[in-house]
């Protein structure tokens, strides 16, 4: 039945379904060629191609734009950190050889008492282990930074290089009680690390841990890389088995075995720690880790460079602890600071006028607590450096000063 329409008197239209469906049809054809011709086209006038039609249909030079925006934005501060730094981390392998004393009776023979009663039973050998770090060139004479306990006793030092290079290293010197050690290599266009300053740092800023963890597992030269904050700085440890820790970068960056020795580098690609140890319940990270500041480490590198080793120095003092008992003969209210029992004749300490029964308080305005303290300060130091000692002498405080000399400078 058609449907009917009256739009004047006199004129009646009468419209079917099917017609109006081609008149429909027609007009939107219609209007979709008028939108492609409205479309920019090639200069041969042929049709558009399909990046042409892409370009003006859904804006593909935007896309392009923000694809450029993203791959730029990834290259952010860390990669380009770790992009400076990484081909001057080193993979360190070496050889250590451990005295292993041991008796026909086990455990029973490792009681004092016994071996002193029966020291012909004692069996000694040498057994080699093998032991995995992390290290970085510091220049490009071959001078590698790393921590002293990863070549320890070494018999052979083999560096590795993050392009797949092998040197035969040697160990230039160290100073054990710091947990620092100078490696040398020679070779050609090595890479290296800029140094940073750690005294300079901000806590909350990031922190890149580069290394080679658990390289003897992956077999891989090529470091990896993990990513932190500084969490604290200034951290001090009691010392332990005869190495002293202090003024240590805390952070969360995961470091793990093998990273030790590797460094610890801030957002704008300078190294300002060497990785050293974790607190860990598992052996593995848990998210605290030390670094040892790099501005201690350059002073070692420097001593070495110059002098061949890290010169001894001699202050001529000698001290005890304070108790109760002797803090009170002498008038003093207090346990906290270390007492000078004796002083080497002509010794620098003496020429600068300390006296036997002073108490030191304080070390270039560090507070003393404890003999530990004390030692610690003095283990940070370098012939040359020009000491302040705040000293306690009958009820009152005096500083003295004097400069650390050579144990052959005496006298």
């Amino acid at each position: 039945m058609n449907s009917e329409h009256t739009d004047r008197p006199g004129h009646n239209f009468s419209l079917g379904r099917g017609a109006g469906f081609l008149v429909t049809t027609a007009a939107a054809l219609l209007i979709g060629l008028l939108l492609l011709r409205s479309l920019p086209g090639p200069t041969s006038g042929g049709p558009p191609s399909s990046e042409t039609f892409l370009a003006g249909v859904a804006g593909g030079s935007t896309t392009i734009a923000a694809d450029e925006e993203i791959t730029t934005s990834r290259r952010n501060t860390i990669v380009r950190s770790a992009e400076r730094v990484g081909p001057a981390v080193v993979s360190i392998s070496v050889i250590q050889v451990r005295v292993v004393r041991t008796g026909p009776f086990g455990s029973l023979f490792r009681d004092p008492m016994f071996q002193y009663f029966f020291p012909e039973l004692q069996q000694e050998y040498h057994q080699q282990i093998q032991n995995m770090g992390s290290g970085f060139l510091v220049d490009d004479n071959g001078h590698i930074l790393t921590n002293e306990h990863v070549v320890e006793n070494a018999s052979e030092i083999v560096v590795n290089l993050a392009d797949g290079r092998q040197f035969d290293a040697r160990l230039l010197g160290s100073d054990p009680a710091l947990d620092l050690a100078l490696l040398k290599i020679d070779g050609q266009d090595l890479p290296s690390a800029p140094l940073g300053d750690s005294n300079d740092l901000i806590i909350g800023e990031w922190a890149i841990a580069i290394g080679n963890p658990y390289g003897y597992i992956m077999e891989d030269s090529r470091p990896s890389v993990t990513v932190g904050v500084i969490s604290a700085i200034g951290r001090n440890f009691d010392p332990r088995r005869g190495r002293i820790y202090r003024n240590m970068i805390q952070t969360d960056a995961a470091i793990n075995p093998g990273n030790s020795g590797g460094p610890l580098v801030n957002s704008i690609g300078q190294v300002i720690g060497i990785n050293t140890f974790i607190f860990t319940e598992t052996g593995g990270s848990l998210g605290v880790g030390f670094a040892i500041p790099i501005d201690t480490a350059q002073r070692m590198l420097e001593e070495i460079i110059t002098y061949g080793e890290v010169r001894p120095f001699w202050t001529g003092i000698h001290i005890q602890s304070l108790t109760p008992a002797i803090a009170q003969s002498l008038g003093y209210d207090s346990t906290d600071g270390v007492l000078i029992s004796q002083l080497d004749p002509v010794s620098p300490a003496r020429r600068a006028g300390l006296h036997v029964g002073d108490i030191v308080v304080a070390f270039n305005d560090q507070p003393i607590g404890d003999e530990n303290d004390l030692i610690a300060e003095f283990y940070g130091a370098h012939v040359g450096d020009r000491i302040a000692l705040k000293i306690w002498r009958q009820g009152q405080i005096k500083q003295v000063v004097f400069t650390l000399t050579e144990p052959q400078q005496r006298g």
